[in-house]
């Protein structure tokens, strides 16, 4: 009887074992979750080896890997170089801002505020409880109210600094021009070594007779900048084998097809909640896992170039508002039809406004950077949508001070329920941020610079 005990407890032992190994090293590992993780970091928590070491620690290599870059173009307002100066010890001893984890913790729920800060919302207190004494205009202010909207950020402050502030003062609602930057396809080309410049258009599909081809593909891909640019169906279909030179057809081309072109794209979709799955080579992001309120129809769409960038056709203009509206369900999105943005962006469809005056969900949430290269000035679109989310305020510089005034702007994206009725109507309240600017330079005139 014993012995039978034993067997029996061995067989339930080894096949506990071996159900947890199959567990760990398959796809699905939710149960060795010890919490729920931030909405920033949910999408790779099945790949624990992207943050952490194999004991479990976390790797603070891995938080730069995905955001040293973000740091550095946002010119980061506290960098770890500063708390590595002996001179700033006692601010080391109230927050040590050396490893991302003193302030993002993840699987802690409970502690979890926006943008995955596990820190009480009062931290800048502990290092600038005397900003009163320097700036008068902050007496009486509440010690957690630093971080709020419209006033300070703790990494960056690119459109909330105070000379960037005071060469907006006394800007209308709505300024006169109101104009996107214009895509402009051939500065990208000339630009781009990779994409020959000697190209002309092309007219006759090469795909090989076995792939699958129709007149409405081909009248597709007639219609796109692929074919004026001379980039044919092997150009996207077509990959090099491995080892040799000798091409391999690819009925379904994912993003790396796409960024043997469009890197800078591509970089950003990879970076941001779209294509941050794929980025860590996990299966595509689908609508159903989002966290967000989604349409039950797009639910087990994996998310890619195409889903957005319809194959063959890539029509832009589909993909700035359409493509969004087809997967989100949120009120903001829903809100956008009938909005003012979403009247002007009909105008422009229908050739009633000019071209890059209407306001999309992209105009918004995937903006247009302009680049120096060699001469040229090319202008791509930012595919990280989460990019100036993190937080709102970010949109100030680079999205809303294309329209409007930045003091209104403030007031608007810090109005949460104006937000979510997608800027129907005005902001019902009033920041400080503008005339605490005004004000200081009023009292020290020398203070102002002008940095737009």
């Amino acid at each position: 009887m014993r012995k039978l005990s034993i067997a029996i407890w061995l067989l339930v032992t080894l096949g506990l074992t071996g159900y947890l190994l199959a567990k760990f090293t398959g796809s699905d590992r939710r149960m060795f979750l010890p919490g729920p993780t931030s909405h920033g970091h949910y999408q790779i928590e099945l790949n624990c080896n992207v943050c952490h070491t194999p004991m479990m620690s976390v790797k603070q290599e891995s938080c730069l890997q995905c955001h040293e870059q973000e740091l550095r173009l946002a010119d980061d307002s506290h960098p770890s170089a500063k708390f590595l100066d002996p001179r700033n010890a006692d601010r080391v001893a109230a927050l040590d801002a050396r490893n991302c984890i003193t302030c993002h913790v993840e699987h802690q729920p409970a502690r979890t505020h926006a943008i995955g800060l596990t820190l009480p919302v009062d931290y800048c207190f502990r290092c600038h409880s005397d900003i009163a004494d320097e700036r008068p205009t902050h007496k009486g202010l509440a010690f957690d109210s630093c971080a709020t909207a419209g006033c300070h950020n703790f990494h960056d402050n690119r459109a909330l600094h105070e000379d960037f502030l005071a060469a907006h003062l006394g800007e209308p609602d709505h300024l006169d021009s109101q104009r996107l930057p214009a895509r402009n396809l051939l500065a990208l080309l000339k630009s781009d070594d990779r994409i020959s410049k000697s190209k002309q258009p092309a007219t006759t599909p090469d795909a090989p007779p076995s792939a699958h081809q129709d007149d409405r593909l081909k009248q597709d891909w007639l219609t796109t900048a692929h074919a004026r640019a001379g980039v044919n169906c092997n150009g996207c279909h077509a990959t090099v084998a491995q080892g040799g030179e000798e091409k391999k057809w690819n009925d379904h081309p994912d993003h790396r097809a796409c960024a043997s072109c469009h890197a800078a794209e591509v970089a950003g979709f990879l970076a941001g909640k779209h294509g941050m799955r794929l980025a860590q080579e996990l299966r595509a992001m689908t609508p159903g896992e989002a966290r967000l309120s989604m349409r039950k129809e797009a639910d087990h769409r994996e998310l890619g170039c195409a889903s957005c960038h319809a194959a063959h056709r890539f029509d832009v203009r589909a993909a700035a508002a359409q493509a969004c509206t087809q997967c989100h369900n949120d009120e903001h999105t829903r809100s956008y039809e009938g909005s003012p943005h979403h009247r002007l962006w009909l105008k422009e469809l229908e050739g009633k406004a000019a071209a890059d005056t209407g306001v999309s969900c992209a105009t918004c949430h995937l903006p247009r950077e302009i680049h120096r290269i060699e001469g040229e000035s090319p202008v791509t679109v930012q595919h990280n949508q989460n990019d100036n989310l993190r937080p709102r305020d970010k949109m100030l510089r680079q999205v809303c001070g294309q329209c409007h005034g930045i003091g209104f702007a403030i007031d608007a994206l810090a109005d949460d329920e104006l937000v979510r009725r997608n800027f129907r109507g005005l902001p019902v309240s009033h920041l400080k941020s503008m005339d605490m600017v005004r004000q200081r330079l009023e009292s020290q005139p020398s203070n102002r610079k002008s940095q737009p």
